[in-house]
């Protein structure tokens, strides 16, 4: 490496070679720092941003090294604003409160939606009981009323058995906490005695090894994982229906489907050539990906769009901080990608 008293006498009698040299040389440098990629955030979008980052790297592209992991949305958006990640994945819409913080920090952000999930209740396989489940009872174990309270199945529906209720579910630096907690209780807060956790893998071993379990992760998690878990049939007042790709095209299987995000910070895939690449050939191969990991694809002409808002710089939510419930794909889509003099973005 140069040193200072080098570096001083080259800017007094440096030659027009060693300039071009040096100008390489410091080139060099930027060139290696925008070879990282680094990605957080939801634990639901995980297996899609993963299994894209696996085949990314099979590519052997320039050296390129994506770093994916996972803290919950929220955690990942608290990095995320602050300058500390390229990309989040969420399993919700950028909350307000991020919002403000990523404006505070001068961290403008692409959003781009990539997947629809039927966010999914489970129960053990051996559970003969409570295979059906209404909104009001979701409500009605996980509201914070509940906490220390509704501690047996037979105290949601007599007629269920008598037996422990064992709830599993994802912590508060979630977003799937975040959306299940407001489409199910109605409001933010949730009861606290259960067993949470940020890795889904771990929510799925807790509820198989454990007969009297309740417990929701993303479908991804449950399609799996169908040897060994049940999903419950949700009757929103219409029937019961089950979590799948017809049921969220069709929209009945309601309140609990939701779209997934990616989140890129617009600075660094602007200054970050790996980064655009990355990008680039994850909307290019989403659709394949999202449902070979299990979750509902937007069509191909949403990922082209995508393409061409990420390419354009785009900024800014049109969700204006808020969780959306019960939003059609044709919905979610007209509102991201709005024309503009339409419903516009909000950084």
């Amino acid at each position: 490496m140069l040193n200072k008293k080098l570096l001083s006498s080259q800017k007094t009698i440096v030659s027009g070679l060693m300039l071009s040299l040096l100008l390489t040389a410091c080139g060099g440098t930027k060139t290696e720092e925008s070879k990282t990629v680094s990605i957080d955030g939801s634990s639901t979008v995980f297996p899609i941003t993963n299994l894209i980052v696996e085949k990314f790297n099979a590519l052997d592209s320039d050296d390129i090294n994506v770093e994916s992991n996972f803290s919950g949305s929220i955690g990942g958006f608290r990095n995320f604003c602050q300058g500390k990640t390229d990309i989040n994945n969420a399993s919700v819409p950028i909350p307000e409160r991020f919002m403000e913080e990523c404006k505070k920090n001068g961290v403008a952000y692409i959003e781009l939606p990539v997947a629809f999930d039927a966010l999914t209740v489970v129960t053990h396989p051996s559970n003969d009981w409570a295979k059906t489940m209404t909104v009001e009872e979701l409500k009605t174990i996980w509201q914070p009323s509940a906490e220390n309270s509704i501690v047996g199945w037979n105290q949601v529906d007599s007629q269920w058995a008598d037996k422990p209720l064992n709830l599993f579910g994802p912590g508060k630096d979630s977003g799937t906490f975040e959306y299940f907690t407001l489409a199910i209780v109605g409001e933010k807060a949730s009861r606290n005695d259960y067993v949470f956790s940020e890795d889904d893998d771990a929510l799925v071993n807790g509820v198989a090894q454990d007969p009297n379990a309740l417990g929701y992760f993303g479908y991804a998690y449950y399609s799996q994982h169908q040897d060994k878990l049940q999903a419950v049939s949700i009757d929103n007042g219409n029937g019961a229906i089950m979590p799948s790709d017809a049921t969220i095209i069709d929209n009945t299987y309601r309140p609990l489907t939701r779209p997934l995000f990616i989140y890129v910070n617009a600075k660094s895939a602007q200054n970050n050539r790996a980064l655009a690449q990355f990008v680039d050939f994850y909307l290019s191969n989403a659709s394949k990906v999202v449902h070979e990991v299990g979750y509902l694809p937007l069509p191909e002409s949403a990922y082209g769009v995508a393409k061409i808002h990420f390419q354009k710089n785009k900024v800014g939510t049109v969700f204006n901080g808020q969780p959306i419930l019960n939003a059609t794909i044709n919905e979610l889509l007209t509102r991201t990608y709005a024309s503009e003099g339409k419903e516009g973005y909000v950084y």
